[in-house]
C-alpha cells in the first residue's frame, strides 16, 4: 500500500490546494484532494511529476510504500 505525504508537504510549504492547482495546472479533485485525504486509488505519472517539481522533492518524499 502507498501512503501520501502531501499533507505534510503542503503544511511545510504553507500552501493551499488552490495555490498548487494554479502552479501545476492539475485538477483539484483528481490530483490534490484525493492525495491530500489519502483516498486516491491511482495517480497519473504526469501529475506525480508535476507535484515533485512543485515541491522540488523526489517522488520518494511524496509517496511511501507501507508494508504490513
Amino acid at each position: 500500500m502507498l501512503s501520501s505525504h502531501l499533507t505534510r508537504l503542503v503544511g511545510k510549504h504553507k500552501m493551499r490546494i488552490s495555490d498548487m492547482k494554479r502552479e501545476t495546472g492539475l485538477s483539484r479533485k483528481t490530483s490534490f484532494t484525493l492525495l491530500y485525504k489519502e483516498t486516491a486509488q491511482k495517480i497519473g505519472l504526469d501529475a506525480l511529476d508535476k507535484l515533485c517539481e512543485l515541491f522540488n522533492y523526489p517522488q520518494s518524499d511524496l509517496l511511501e510504500r507501507i508494508t504490513n
